[in-house]
């Protein structure tokens, strides 16, 4: 499977983004559990049929594409709202990205890595791959200059705490459903979701910047759009309150670009040993 991988990172990113749209709608079509949370997510939104449906085909865009993110060359990337990135650096403070988990979640610490890291690195917060096979090549592929990563670990939350304190960045999912004690049931599109509270605890203890970042996906393999935002309210110091308000730029950031978030991921699952 490595050998493939690495076969795979050296096509244009067009044609794997256009094998990726037949893989996700092949998943669509044959899975009748992924296809019910999908459509049972994007009700439960709001969105029309309309909105949602380039979705299916992004889902497995989002899959194709990671050989050449992790190993080939570069991707063709703009920015819109990189003032507010260069406006928190300049004045010493660390920053706390938040991500949906929207367009390619991949390729924004990338982008960051590449602008920003060299005056100050980022760090992203990401669970190891099940796949034994799997684990040191995405570790390989995402351990880069300017990028380090925090494993989902007690080690891992001082890690970050470490790096803001250093005026550093980094990098989370919000709407990632965390392990049972480290979240709170907040709103999530009129429904109740496990929602984790790190976020706002790293910039409350820390005094960083909160940042809204989303990497959109352009068509026809011409690349991404590094869209980045003000979180645009002070964070309620109530950790309920505060998840909620997370929950609420999630949902803006969604709602202006619905086609291209993974409807099909389980965000109201609640984490094992616990009740919803």
């Amino acid at each position: 499977m490595t050998a493939l991988f690495r076969t795979l990172a050296h096509l244009p990113l067009g044609a794997l983004q256009a094998f990726g749209w037949l893989l996700g709608w092949l998943a669509f079509l044959l899975s009748t559990a992924y296809r019910r949370q999908f459509l049972d997510n994007a009700a439960q939104a709001g969105v029309s049929v309309s909105q949602w449906l380039g979705a299916v085909g992004e889902a497995g865009r989002l899959v194709a594409e990671l050989p050449r993110l992790w190993l080939g060359r570069a991707v063709p990337v703009t920015w819109q709202g990189a003032e507010h990135v260069q406006a928190a650096l300049d004045q010493g403070r660390g920053i706390v990205f938040l991500t949906p988990h929207l367009g390619c979640f991949e390729i924004t610490a990338q982008a960051y890595a590449l602008r920003f890291g060299p005056f100050q690195p980022i760090t992203v917060l990401f669970r190891p791959a099940r796949q034994a096979w799997l684990r040191p090549l995405v570790e390989q592929a995402r351990k880069r200059p300017g990028l380090a990563t925090a494993p989902t670990t007690l080690a891992g939350v001082k890690q970050l705490i470490k790096a803001l304190k250093a005026g550093q960045c980094v990098g989370l999912l919000p709407d990632q459903v965390p392990p049972q004690g480290l979240g709170v049931w907040a709103p999530f599109f009129g429904r109740d979701a496990y929602t984790m509270t790190l976020s706002a605890r790293l910039a409350q203890q820390t005094g960083a910047v909160v940042l809204l970042a989303w990497g959109e996906r352009l068509p026809w393999g011409r690349g991404y759009v590094v869209h980045v935002a003000p979180l645009g309210m002070p964070l309620d110091a109530d950790m309920a309150v505060a998840a909620s308000q997370i929950n609420q730029a999630m949902q803006a950031l969604i709602l202006c670009a619905p086609r291209q978030y993974l409807w099909g991921y389980a965000r109201y699952k609640a984490p094992k040993g616990m009740a919803p």
